[in-house]
């Protein structure tokens, strides 16, 4: 009998700019033990694009700001950019399956928070990822987890709060990580 493959939990996002509750889901997935190691995978450019107001941030930027969240999480998180080469669009069902197919010794799960549960209908094959992907949904503050979800849930931080309070030129950093809040410090062209 074979040992079993060791599992990664993939956790998609724009990460436009990534934040504290992406680095707590990150690490409680890691403590917990739902996989071994997470891949951050930041969508080169959104299913849903047309949908909402947001501008994201240059890919290569949203990359950067990942690894330096990475850097400062306990245990085995990466930064998978497998999208800037896929075509568009790029459905999470696609990638995942691209993935498996490139690592075939690994097993994949999808990371998924409780505010997505209710647009789940509008996702491209979500019951072949249920079927092939287990996924693993996080609670949120304000979003209440589906039935017999055991959880706990993240605070309600969000990108979208952080993209306005850099826009009207508030603080941040309680939002960030300290790497991360250190980049976007930095002189950049990107205006939220």
């Amino acid at each position: 009998m074979s040992p079993p493959c060791p599992v990664v939990a993939i956790y998609g996002g724009s990460f436009n700019p990534p934040h504290v509750g992406h680095a707590m889901v990150t690490q409680y997935v890691l403590w917990m033990g739902h996989a071994s190691a997470v891949w951050l995978l930041p969508v080169h450019r959104h299913a849903f694009e047309g949908r909402h107001d947001k501008i994201l941030a240059p890919f290569e930027d949203r990359v950067r700001w990942c690894a330096a969240m990475a850097s400062e999480i306990q245990g085995d998180v990466q930064v998978c950019t497998v999208e800037r080469s896929l075509p568009p669009p790029n459905y999470t069902y696609v990638t995942l399956v691209h993935l498996a197919k490139q690592h075939p010794q690994l097993r994949f799960r999808l990371i998924i928070g409780a505010d997505s549960v209710p647009h789940l209908t509008e996702w491209h094959r979500w019951d072949d990822i249920v079927d092939q992907f287990d996924p693993i949904v996080i609670g949120r503050q304000g979003h209440p987890c589906p039935e017999g979800v055991h959880t706990v849930d993240m605070p309600g931080v969000s990108s979208t709060e952080v993209r306005r309070r850099l826009a009207a030129g508030n603080a941040v950093g309680h939002l960030l990580t300290r790497e991360v809040a250190a980049l976007l410090n930095d002189a950049s062209p990107w205006t939220p």
